[in-house]
């Protein structure tokens, strides 16, 4: 199997996306009521999260890579 790089952006964006799902799926079983607009904050805060984590991670890549090689 191929090994790939680590890309923590990703990561983050699906735990943040999947969470949003857990919390309509608690609003459709009936377990607690979500307001419909309870998910903007959540995409774009994780989106927004995940540029930044995947900034950092790039920063700390091509800077370890410069001083290794």
């Amino acid at each position: 199997m191929l090994r790939h790089e680590f890309q923590p952006g990703k990561l983050v964006a699906g735990l943040f996306l999947a969470a949003t799902g857990a919390v309509f799926a608690g609003d459709a079983g009936g377990l607690w009521e979500t307001p419909w607009f309870a998910a903007v904050p959540l995409v774009v805060g994780g989106l927004c999260l995940a540029g930044v984590v995947a900034a950092v991670g790039r920063a700390v890549r091509r800077r370890g890579g410069a001083e290794s090689g």
